[in-house]
């Protein structure tokens, strides 16, 4: 129940119109050591419920002090979007002001909305320094700093700009570290910017995982998008998320798609927000039935009831393979993830099945003509699992719950 969690009657009720009855592990964990004022390092992926795990919090230990005092700092726009959304749910009755500003959209909306007064401010590294640069915004009052996605700001090479930002506020202040994976990386970044954190971790892999049929479709490389025709004329596909390597390769696949007369439409870096978020609306609301994705943009779409999740091209890192399929499955939903495997890739799949444990099943699509592939050996065994790097600098550790039920209704929705 959220209101063993030190949470303010305002906050409740708030929860409360949302429909959320049970915090989830994330959040029961994260909130009450929030309230305490200590530094957090969060291992959670998309789908945990991490946004309200410190939205909630933040928001109550706010000052009524004028100005920013909490600062929310995400790699995409699209996180950042789903970000304030939550966040504006849980201020509705606290007339707390909440806004994002990111790029792609226009700057002087933003502006003025920063002039009229913001008391949570969500943004994206780059609009953020634009804004300060130009002297549009003050960091000068921030009690809570929130770094979200800090493995992706760093694989996307945001962390010289999120130094400059961290430099901008007050050194006394509470800090917010949240991450999917552990890498040597953030490690580096908690060391250097979290004071004595709490570790919680909320195992990435493990739950998805378990709950995705996963299998694997050996096939060329230039026979992939008849095989992808293939599978959505003659398999129940309802709503799909497919994932390429490349933007170009996103492009290809929808003109693909639509000479087949399947609709469907790319999201990626090259296109501008508002042609990122009709593709996401017109996903949801079934104008299209496939969404084509690079992993740039992969931890923005949270959509619900996708059935599949295809790998049209294997990712570079195992870890984003995790990433990628944990689209699917949401909510004890059943999900089904498949994977497209060239000659070139097989190492990348010997690294996926190293990392989560598991020897995946290959197969054949009936009536398919295929050309010249490679087709792993059925005797092949996973290595084992790379150990988990994890934070334990003098860090705390997150009290765990053990045996319960899971909840009919949780904020899971809310990442």
């Amino acid at each position: 129940m959220f209101e063993k969690l030190g949470l303010e009657e305002r906050l409740l009720k708030g929860v409360k119109a949302m429909g959320y009855t049970e915090p989830t592990p994330i959040q029961e964990q994260a909130i009450p050591i929030a309230l305490e004022g200590k530094d957090i390092v969060g291992c959670a992926q998309t789908g945990t419920g991490k946004t309200a795990a410190f939205i909630l919090p933040l928001l109550q230990r706010m000052s009524r002090e004028r100005g920013i005092k909490a600062l929310v700092v995400t790699p995409t726009r699209e996180l950042a979007g789903q970000i304030v959304d939550v966040a504006r749910d849980c201020t509705k009755f606290t007339g707390q002001k909440v806004t994002a500003v990111y790029g792609g959209v226009g700057y002087q909306p933003q502006k003025e909305t920063l002039r009229r007064g913001v008391d949570l401010l969500v943004a994206t590294p780059g609009r953020l320094l634009d804004l300060q640069g130009r002297g549009d915004v003050d960091l000068s009052k921030v009690e809570v700093l929130v770094l979200d996605e800090a493995d992706r700001m760093l694989d996307m090479g945001f962390w010289p700009d999120v130094k400059r930002i961290i430099n901008l506020m007050p050194s006394k202040r509470q800090n917010l570290l949240f991450s999917a994976t552990m890498s040597h990386q953030v490690l580096g970044v908690v060391g250097s910017t979290l004071n004595n954190p709490v570790r919680i971790d909320v195992a990435p892999s493990a739950t998805p995982i378990e709950a995705i049929e996963q299998t694997v479709y050996p096939v060329g490389s230039t026979q992939k998008g008849d095989l992808l025709v293939r599978l959505l004329e003659e398999r129940d596909l309802d709503r799909v998320l497919v994932f390429t390597r490349t933007k170009h390769r996103a492009d290809r696949v929808c003109r693909t798609l639509s000479r087949k007369g399947i609709k469907g439409v790319a999201i990626h870096s090259n296109r501008t927000q508002s042609q990122r978020q009709q593709a996401l609306d017109g996903f949801k609301n079934g104008k299209y039935r496939v969404l084509v994705a690079t992993d740039i943009v992969a931890r923005g779409i949270d959509v619900d009831n996708i059935s599949h999740v295809i790998n049209f091209d294997l990712p570079n890192k195992a870890e984003d393979y995790v990433h990628r399929i944990g689209r699917t499955a949401r909510a004890g939903n059943d999900g089904y993830a498949l994977s497209f495997l060239s000659s070139e890739e097989t190492s990348s799949l010997r690294e996926i099945e190293g990392l989560i444990g598991t020897t995946l099943p290959c197969e054949d699509v009936d009536g398919f003509d295929y050309d010249y592939r490679v087709v792993p050996s059925p005797d092949r065994l996973a290595t084992k699992p790379r150990k988990k790097l994890v934070y334990n600098g003098g860090a705390l550790s997150g009290k765990r719950k053990r045996g319960r039920k899971r909840p009919a209704r949780s904020m899971a929705g809310a990442r």
